[in-house]
């Protein structure tokens, strides 16, 4: 049975029901997280989440710009380098997979502050060096590392907005990838001027060696983009005063520190006089746990004054022992947590194979988007570099009203639609058909993405979010490894690669009715 959250508010009263049998995590964490719930939803949507919202949503950005960099760079990098257009993508996904690994199991270890921040610094640091890149194996290796940071922004940052955020407006985390959509679109307005003013006017066919001077366009790509991206990381660190997650603290057994963010967020959104949690309502909130199957919480409400000193009823003693104080080390348990039970083994499991098979078909088909579009633009008698970001950019501003519908079409089949699509564009016969089908696929494939971006952290418990995230991006960039292996076998001008990549949407399409988790209109813990 779900645990009922009422939350008593001056004017009203709302309740919330989180998504989790009452098996299916730790029950000394829920009840606590649950009355952090609702100090959370009591202070409301303010000041601080709406920062939140635009400085995560940098995470969203990065991850969309820096892998669709090595797609749209592809044909004028070749051009210069001379090498074997998958290899590019090999090194960036390899990149990716560690980073996925590293920061998504380390921001339940070391926290979500350090790793919040070191992602998006070693993006914009190693992908604006990647621009001077003078050969392709310092190319291949700047894009690595560079692909290190971008593998942690979205296991991170999903955990951070999420942990942050009213359950009330949990929608927003879908509304996000609309800065995932706004870096696909940058990306490509920003490649197609230069990249067609300051290119070898070589086709993807007939690519031959070029020079340097010649072959500027896709270093000012990077410098721009790495610049920005560095930008993004200065108001993240030192305009925006970011808070480390009250319910990572509590799983650290740092209730202290837990309440102690919780009224400095109050005080930021100016909610200070209603705030009145304290280390003795979570402590309160474990023993009637223990005689009450289902607890709700009533957060009292209070006219005005300070608020109470966090950590005045609780011993030294009780501090240092703490509350699930083994999650603080390195070890399985944030691992074991998500496999507590048959239930959450399934979720978790359905999940990983869900994300590891998009992973490999998403990226099999978008980063060598642009490079498709030209090699198979040259059989219809139109392969121009004009031609071909231009269709990039067509596709991209399809995205943005895709992710946009993310929250609304939640329930809608968007899966088939997305492999339909793809499997559609293999009957093309002209330039124009194939831009059309592709128009398709970006609009239904942006809704997919903005859809499991958000219901994936939502499923996992927040103590386990960044463990939960690290593994579902992980099998993601895994699989992603394997794409551009596959294409060093497969002839990239021809369907091979869309059957594929359109089969594997699918299969992920009808592994998701099996989810048994429903987290709409539920709190997230």
């Amino acid at each position: 049975m779900a645990v009922t959250l009422n939350i008593t508010a001056k004017s009203s009263v709302s309740t919330l029901v989180d998504i989790y049998d009452s098996e299916a995590i730790d029950p000394e964490y829920q009840v606590k997280s649950h009355a952090i719930s609702c100090a959370i939803q009591q202070i409301g949507m303010g000041r601080y989440q709406w920062w939140l919202f635009v400085v995560a949503g940098f995470g969203w950005f990065s991850d969309s710009v820096w892998p669709l960099l090595s797609g749209l760079i592809l044909t004028p990098v070749v051009a210069e380098f001379g090498f074997k257009p998958p290899y590019l993508s090999l090194a960036l996904n390899t990149g990716l997979f560690v980073g996925a690994v590293v920061w998504g199991i380390g921001c339940d270890v070391w926290g979500r502050r350090w790793s919040f921040n070191a992602t998006l610094f070693l993006t914009g640091v190693f992908g604006l060096a990647s621009g001077g890149s003078g050969n392709f194996i310092t190319l291949a290796s700047l894009f690595a590392v560079c692909g290190f940071g971008v593998g942690g922004n979205l296991p991170v940052d999903s955990a951070v907005f999420l942990d942050l955020v009213p359950a009330s407006h949990q929608y927003l985390l879908t509304v996000m990838s609309g800065w995932w959509s706004g870096g696909q679109l940058l990306g490509s307005l920003v490649a197609w001027p230069l990249i067609v003013n300051f290119s070898c006017h070589t086709n993807a066919a007939n690519a031959i060696s070029c020079a340097r001077a010649e072959n500027m366009g896709w270093r000012y790509l990077m410098f721009t983009l790495g610049g920005l991206t560095l930008l993004m990381w200065f108001v993240r660190f030192f305009v925006f005063r970011f808070y480390e997650s009250p319910r990572y603290l509590i799983g650290r057994g740092r209730d202290e520190e837990a309440v102690e963010v919780i009224h400095r967020i109050a005080k930021f959104n100016g909610k200070a006089d209603i705030c009145t949690l304290t280390v003795g309502d979570l402590q309160k909130a474990v023993q009637e746990q223990s005689t009450n199957a289902s607890p709700s919480f009533s957060i009292r409400e209070v006219s005005g004054g300070s608020y109470p000193s966090p950590g005045a009823e609780v011993t030294s003693t009780e501090r240092k022992k703490g509350f699930l104080s083994s999650s603080s080390h390195l070890s399985g348990s944030h691992i074991k947590a998500l496999f507590a039970t048959r239930r959450m083994a399934w979720s978790t499991s359905l999940l990983i194979v869900i994300w590891g098979t998009i992973g490999l078909a998403s990226t099999l088909y978008n980063s060598f988007l642009s490079y498709i579009l030209s090699k198979r633009g040259e059989v219809y008698g139109d392969g121009s570099l004009y031609t071909t970001y231009r269709n990039q950019v067509i596709l991209s501003v399809l995205g943005v009203p895709g992710c946009l519908l993310a929250g609304w079409a939640v329930q809608l089949p968007h899966f088939a639609l997305t492999g339909v699509f793809l499997f559609g564009s293999t009957t093309a016969r002209s330039s124009d058909g194939l831009l059309g089908w592709n128009c398709g696929y970006a609009f239904c494939s942006n809704i997919m993405y903005g859809v499991l971006y958000a219901i994936s952290p939502e499923i996992f418990p927040a103590k386990d979010r960044g463990t939960g995230n690290g593994l579902t991006a992980t099998a993601t960039r895994l699989f992603a490894i394997l794409s551009p292996i596959i294409a060093l076998y497969a002839d990239l001008a021809t369907a091979v690669p869309v059957y594929v990549s359109g089969g594997l949407i699918l299969f992920a399409g009808t592994l998701a009715l099996a989810l048994p988790f429903e987290p709409c209109g539920k709190a997230s813990l």
